[in-house]
């Protein structure tokens, strides 16, 4: 197996053995980006590889003068475009930020700076974090690695290709709605997105302020926690950020007998068959491995998905309002300063990131406030009360990750609400706040990758790290990597 396509733990022991440089892993990952990018995309921006080098030989230093500053010390990753670097262009996949150099650093940023981590690039996107398949972003274009000719799920469309692809060891992604999620299911590898708070959000450039949050996507759930461990950390330049103790990669450990799993049947009911198939076969699974599966009855799953769009939909039309050529980015000039908001607006938005906002102008409107906003942030009470009660009665809540595989590129473009069905699963999480990961579970006939979601209580993400770490050591769905030689093939690992 080449460096590109190991998980981040082994790599990262191979260079604590000094069998390995970081140099090397470098070099294998830009080969890669040479083989893959032009077919499966992923990035907005790559980095000079003279300076990505220089980095890594930085790690080399570190190691042979014993000072390495943590796992990712000389690891490549990927940052989702809505992080903010110093120097580096972030631009949301929008033509309005096209040009937008930031001159601060987002805080997740700099604690993978301190950690030593390697930037390859900033990571393609659906524009301002808007979409479930990576088919919104005006700069770049993101393929699902296992079959090029579909999505690869989105809102962190391209931090999970590059990461299934190689191009990246592991990558940051943002989750509004299951951004980190959704994109890991069909890319068959696995994301996590953390309780609200838990990882900062400064310099996060935001679609939804009280549902966005920070995570890592990653081939393997050991990665995953060494990842975790660096960017769960207090901020005082976030307001909602929390203090939490962290110890998650050693505190790792498959001993989930007697732990308790919430499943509404409803939910696995709602999949096609074979997304169907796989997340039963893995609740037997569980239950092999000493599980109690506990029945739960959720009373607002056909309030979910509406709920979540009038409230994201909401806080997206204030914090992009921001975005009108004045301060920063792409500015079309117009006679007075009305027609030049107006220019710069109607030109740099998309269709998607438009029809976001109009629905959330008219929801936040007077005379509709009541009748839609109110009434979301209502059902949102619900929702968060049905989970409090679940987990009186379990540990963590399982169900499939999305409703079906990748779909075909363009499928869903003529009619772009029908790409909203793909979060019927994965709001829930974020309008509770509290922390879900995707790990794969299987695959569907055609061979594309299927995902099983883990949603835990607030600040337990050790107990789905526990689950997940558990599930992984008895499978090999995470192993298998696709073919980049060819379309739609898997490679057993």
């Amino acid at each position: 197996m080449r460096l590109c396509d190991m998980p981040l733990y082994q790599l990262s022991a191979m260079l604590d053995e000094k069998s390995i440089s970081a140099k090397e892993i470098a070099q294998d990952v830009m080969k890669r980006i040479g083989e893959a990018n032009a077919t499966v995309g992923g990035y907005i921006t790559i980095l000079d590889e003279k300076e990505i080098m220089e980095s890594a030989q930085k790690t080399d230093e570190r190691i042979a003068a014993g000072a390495r500053r943590s796992k990712i010390d000389g690891i490549p990753y990927a940052l989702k475009d809505n992080m903010c670097t110093k120097g580096i262009r972030t631009t949301c996949s929008s033509k309005l930020l096209e040009n937008f150099v930031p001159v601060y650093n987002a805080t997740v940023y700099e604690h993978l700076i301190n950690a030593g981590g390697v930037l390859v690039g900033k990571a393609d996107m659906d524009e301002f974090a808007m979409g479930s398949a990576n088919e919104n972003s005006a700069l770049s274009f993101t393929r699902n690695p296992w079959d090029t000719k579909k999505v690869a799920g989105g809102s962190s469309g391209g931090s999970s290709a590059t990461v299934a692809s190689g191009q990246a060891v592991f990558s940051l992604g943002s989750d509004t709605g299951g951004s980190i999620r959704l994109p890991a299911s069909f890319c068959g590898i696995t994301g996590f997105k953390p309780t609200y708070s838990a990882v900062p959000r400064y310099g996060v450039i935001a679609f939804a302020s009280s549902l966005d949050q920070v995570g890592p996507l990653t081939k393997d759930i050991r990665d995953t926690a060494i990842v975790l461990d660096e960017i769960v950390k207090y901020d005082d330049k976030d307001s909602t950020s929390a203090k939490i103790a962290t110890n998650y990669a050693q505190n790792l450990n498959n001993n989930i007998k007697g732990m308790r799993i919430g499943v509404d049947a409803s939910l696995v009911e709602a999949t096609d068959e074979d997304t169907k198939a796989a997340v039963l076969t893995a609740i037997e699974k569980f239950k092999e491995m000493g599980c109690k599966i506990v029945d739960l009855s959720f009373n607002h799953n056909e309030i979910m998905v509406a709920a979540y769009y009038i409230i994201s939909s909401a806080e997206a039309s204030s914090n992009l309002a921001r975005f009108d050529g004045m301060t920063y980015g792409v500015r079309r000039e117009g006679e007075n300063v009305i027609d030049t908001y107006v220019n710069t607006r109607s030109w740099g938005f998309g269709p998607e990131v438009k029809r976001r906002i109009m629905m959330g102008t008219f929801v936040l409107s007077s005379g509709y406030y009541d009748a839609y906003y109110k009434k979301a942030l209502q059902d949102r009470t619900l929702i968060k009360h049905n989970f409090d009660a679940a987990f009186e009665l379990c540990d963590c809540v399982l169900s499939p990750t999305t409703i079906f595989t990748a779909y075909d590129a363009g499928k869903k473009l003529e009619h772009p609400t029908d790409a909203y069905m793909s979060d019927v699963f994965t709001p829930m999480a974020n309008i509770a706040g509290l922390p879900a990961a995707s790990i794969p579970c299987g695959f569907a006939k055609n061979g594309m990758p299927i995902g099983l979601q883990l949603i835990g209580n607030s600040y337990q993400e050790q107990t789905l790290l526990n689950m997940a770490y558990a599930y992984q050591q008895e499978t090999d769905f995470h192993l298998q990597r696709p073919k980049m030689t060819g379309e739609g093939e898997k490679d057993e690992v």
